[in-house]
C-alpha cells in the first residue's frame, strides 16, 4: 500500500489552473451575495426580501439543469464555463447600472439575478464535469479536497472583502465592480488552461432520452440518492445564510462589517476541517461520518439561534462550516468518482437540482419561516429538523449508512 500523498493533486498544472479560475469566480460572487443582501434589506427590512434573491437564482438554474447537463455531456465543458462567466460579467456590469439609474427599486436587482441564474444553471454542470477530466480517479478524492479547501478560502475572504467595501464606500456598485474584475480574471485563467474536448459517446442518443439519463442513473443509484437527499432537505431546513442581515442589523447589532464576517465564519471552520482531511488518509466510514456531519450541522444552527453574542454566533457557524465541509468531501467523490465520464454533465446536473433547491429554495423557506415564526425561532426550528433528516436518512439509506472508504467506491 502506497503513502498517502497530501499534495497528489496540486501536481496537475490544470488542475491549479482550473482551481484558480473558480475560486476568483467564486470570490466575486461572494462578495455579490453580501452586498445584494445587504442593498435589498436595507431598501425592505423585511426578511423575505431576502428570500426571494435565493428564489429569483434557483427558478431558471433548476428549470435549465437537466437541459444543461445534456449539454455538459456533448459540448466542450471549457467552452460552456467561458460563455457562463461572461454572462455573470455582464450580469455584474447590470447591477452597477441598476444601482444608480433605480436607488429605490429592488425590481431590477431580482431581474437581474434572474437572469444570472440562467448563467448559473449551465455553469454547474459543465464545471463539476471538468475536474474528473482533469485528474486520475486514484487522486480524484485528494482533488475534492483540495478544490473545496480553495472554493473555502475564496469564500472566507469574499464576505469580509465585500462587506468591507461596502463599510468605506456606502455604494453596493462599488463591491459590483470588483465582482466584475474577478469574472474576468477568472475567464483569463480558464484560457490558459489546456484543450478539453467534448464528450463523444453515445451522442445519437434521443434528446429526451438523454435529458433524463441523470435522473434514471441517481435513481438507480441508492448511494448517490441519499447522499443528495440528505444534503437537500438537512441544508434546506438548517440553513440560516439568507437571514444574516436581519442577524447583522436588528439582533447581533454588527453592520455591513460584522455581516461579512459571519458570511466568512462558515469558511473559515470549512478550510481548517479541510486542511485536516487533506492531510489525512481517505475517509474509511464515509457513512457514519456524512450521518455524523450532517447532525452536527443541525446542532451549529441550533446554537447560532439561540447566540446573542457576535463571537459565539461567529463560533458556531465556524463549526457548521468545518462539517458541511466533511459532507461536501463526501458527497462530490461519491457523485463524480462514482459516475461514468459521459454521464457527469448529466448526472451534476441532477446534483445541481438538489442543491439549488437545498441553498437556494433553504433561503426562501428561512424568509418564509421567519415571517412568520420570528427569525430567532424559525432557525432553531430548521436546527431541529436537520437533526430529524438525519434520523430518517440513517434508516432509510442503510447501505449510504454503511458506506466504507472512499478511495473504494471511486476505484470501482
Amino acid at each position: 500500500m502506497s503513502a498517502h500523498d497530501p499534495y497528489a493533486a496540486l501536481r496537475y498544472p490544470d488542475f491549479l489552473k482550473f482551481s484558480l479560475a473558480r475560486v476568483i469566480a467564486a470570490l466575486g460572487g461572494q462578495m455579490q451575495a453580501v452586498a445584494v443582501g445587504w442593498q435589498i434589506y436595507e431598501l425592505t427590512r423585511h426578511p423575505l426580501a431576502l428570500g426571494l434573491i435565493g428564489l429569483a437564482q434557483v427558478v431558471p438554474s433548476i428549470g435549465l439543469a437537466l437541459l444543461a447537463g445534456h449539454i455538459a455531456d456533448r459540448y466542450s465543458r471549457k467552452t460552456i464555463l467561458y460563455f457562463t462567466q461572461t454572462t455573470l460579467v455582464l450580469g455584474s456590469f447590470a447591477l452597477i447600472y441598476a444601482t444608480y439609474a433605480f436607488p429605490q427599486n429592488v425590481l431590477p436587482l431580482y431581474l437581474i439575478l434572474f437572469l444570472e441564474g440562467f448563467a448559473l444553471g449551465f455553469q454547474g454542470p459543465a464545471g463539476a464535469a471538468l475536474m474528473p477530466q482533469i485528474v486520475s480517479p486514484a487522486h480524484f478524492p485528494n482533488a475534492v479536497t483540495w478544490r473545496t479547501t480553495i472554493f473555502q478560502a475564496s469564500a472566507l475572504i469574499g464576505p469580509m472583502l465585500g462587506g468591507y467595501i461596502l463599510h468605506l464606500q456606502k455604494n453596493p456598485a462599488h463591491v459590483y465592480a470588483c465582482t466584475a474584475l474577478a469574472g474576468i480574471l477568472s475567464i483569463c485563467g480558464l484560457i490558459w488552461m489546456g484543450s478539453y474536448p467534448a464528450q463523444t459517446a453515445k451522442q445519437h442518443e434521443p434528446l429526451m432520452q438523454s435529458l433524463t439519463g441523470g435522473i434514471r442513473y441517481v435513481r438507480n443509484n441508492q448511494v448517490v440518492l441519499g447522499a443528495m437527499t440528505l444534503d437537500l432537505f438537512a441544508v434546506l431546513f438548517g440553513g440560516a445564510v439568507g437571514l444574516l442581515p436581519v442577524f447583522a442589523r436588528d439582533i447581533l447589532h454588527v453592520g455591513p462589517l460584522g455581516l461579512g464576517a459571519l458570511g466568512s465564519a462558515t469558511s473559515a471552520g470549512a478550510i481548517l476541517m479541510a486542511i485536516s482531511l487533506v492531510h489525512r488518509p481517505p475517509i474509511r466510514r464515509s457513512g457514519w461520518t456524512l450521518m455524523i456531519s450532517v447532525a452536527l450541522f443541525g446542532v451549529a444552527m441550533i446554537g447560532f439561534g439561540l447566540s446573542r453574542n457576535f463571537w459565539l454566533s461567529f463560533f458556531f457557524l465556524a463549526v457548521s462550516g468545518a462539517v458541511d465541509n466533511v459532507s461536501m468531501v463526501i458527497r462530490s467523490t461519491l457523485i463524480q468518482g462514482m459516475t461514468p465520464n459521459e454521464m457527469r454533465g448529466r448526472v451534476s446536473a441532477v446534483n445541481g437540482i438538489f442543491v439549488g433547491a437545498s441553498n437556494e429554495l433553504g433561503r426562501m423557506e428561512s424568509g418564509v419561516a421567519a415571517t412568520l415564526l420570528g427569525t430567532v425561532p424559525s432557525v432553531i426550528f430548521g436546527g431541529f429538523m436537520t437533526l430529524g433528516v438525519v434520523a430518517l436518512s440513517a434508516w432509510r439509506w442503510p447501505r449510504l449508512r454503511n458506506l466504507g472508504s472512499l478511495e473504494e467506491q471511486v476505484s470501482r
